[in-house]
């Protein structure tokens, strides 16, 4: 392609570029992020169609914010699942949430313009291939317990569904093979069907169309001091993820477009859903996982998976399709999402080349340790607030950064 029609090509408009291909492959994105999206609305009492409007705006501010560079998808974050559930028993009303949410949005649009202060080079400097390796690993091994909870209610269609997408990504070619996770949704939900297990009544019960009932926060010091904290706990895992999706598609996002403009467009979306009644978004690890297994990185891609998700949330019909497909099928294709977020953990290392000699081993089990730490029985956490604190992959990154920078100061 010439140099005339590449830049004809990246001035076209999103929908222009909306092919039948980029609309499948955005299909596919759209399976793998509804489910946790729609769960956190579900167990903290926000509106499962606002959460789907604030997720797909939301995902198109930060390709705003990162120069439309960064193929990441935002959705709802569990992170702040316990605080909201906090704030909505203790004043009995979500829009007090939604308030500590706003707050805690901006706070991390402050922490992005002191990234910005200090320089990315010197933020890097704090991540080397020891620290973000287990990292990485960490984030894939941690979520393979959900997927596996969600296979466990009917391993049959699991294992049908895991091993449809499977065979489809070993051995098929071409446009085929990047539809791995579709063809295994649907040929799980087909057997489901021949099963008699899928719930119909939430597609015939839905509406057409039904407009998302959107609501302005309100603000109390005491909500917003329950809620605030969390941005210490989730910034770290914003690193994680933004790290662990650059390495997927071979770029270094934390320098270009950057870190601070990463976190702009985190906080700027999760500012966004608290001002409209949605639950705070953060960088979700599933649609890096599609994009591990399509090796089809386009930016584009994901913005017209966003666009599908704001269409979702004011068509009632599509949504309770959505709905219906059994948890078992989700299950069996997050185990591999999952997975293969883990094993780009390992690559890190591999490739990194690094020696396996005793600090980086100190370093590597010290993460893995702490940010395993609650599959394993462990409850390693510092406390923040009465209600919030420290634990997991939050808590692993902070002290994994510590630690190294002790073995090696001699180095400084």
């Amino acid at each position: 392609m010439s140099e005339n029609n590449s830049v004809a090509l990246s001035s076209d408009s999103l929908f222009s570029k909306m092919s039948f291909k980029r609309l499948v492959l955005a299909l596919q994105h759209l399976i793998a992020m509804f489910g946790a999206t729609v769960l956190v609305p579900v167990l903290t009492g926000f509106d499962t169609s606002i959460a789907l409007v604030s997720a797909g705006i939301g995902t198109l501010i930060f390709h705003m914010c990162t120069k439309k560079k960064v193929p990441v998808f935002l959705g709802s974050s569990f992170a702040f699942i316990p605080v909201i559930i906090t704030v909505s028993k203790s004043y009995g009303d979500l829009r007090y949430a939604q308030g500590g949410i706003v707050v805690a949005g901006f706070l991390y649009v402050l922490i992005s313009f002191l990234v910005l202060k200090v320089g990315v080079d010197k933020i890097k400097q704090f991540f080397p291939p020891q620290v973000i390796g287990p990292m990485i690993i960490v984030i894939g091994l941690n979520l393979i317990p959900t997927a596996f909870n969600m296979a466990s209610s009917n391993f049959l269609i699991s294992a049908v569904t895991l091993a449809t997408a499977l065979g489809i990504n070993f051995f098929a070619k071409g446009f085929i093979k990047q539809l791995s996770i579709l063809i295994g949704v649907f040929v799980g939900y087909v057997v489901s069907l021949s099963m008699n297990i899928v719930d119909v009544a939430t597609i015939s019960s839905a509406k057409f169309i039904a407009v998302p009932h959107f609501t302005l926060p309100k603000f109390d010091i005491g909500a917003v001091a329950i809620i605030a904290p969390v941005v210490l706990a989730v910034f770290m895992e914003h690193v994680g993820d933004i790290t662990t999706n650059g390495t997927v598609v071979g770029q270094n996002f934390l320098k270009d477009p950057g870190l601070n403009r990463t976190l702009l467009g985190d906080g700027l979306a999760t500012l966004f859903a608290g001002l409209i009644g949605g639950p705070a978004n953060t960088t979700y690890g599933e649609n890096t996982g599609v994009l591990a297994i399509t090796k089809n990185y386009d930016p584009s891609i994901i913005r017209i998976t966003a666009v599908l998700a704001i269409i979702l949330g004011f068509i009632g019909k599509i949504g309770g399709f959505m709905q219906s497909i059994p948890t078992a099928v989700m299950g069996g294709i997050s185990l591999m999402l999952f997975s293969m977020i883990s094993l780009i953990g390992v690559r890190t290392l591999k490739d990194s080349n690094i020696k396996f000699d005793i600090k980086n081993i100190i370093i590597i089990c010290i993460i893995l340790i702490i940010g395993l730490g609650s599959s394993l029985g462990l409850n390693i956490a510092i406390p923040i607030t009465s209600n919030v604190s420290l634990s997991g992959l939050s808590l692993a990154a902070i002290i994994g950064v510590i630690i190294n920078k002790v073995l090696y100061l001699e180095k400084k």
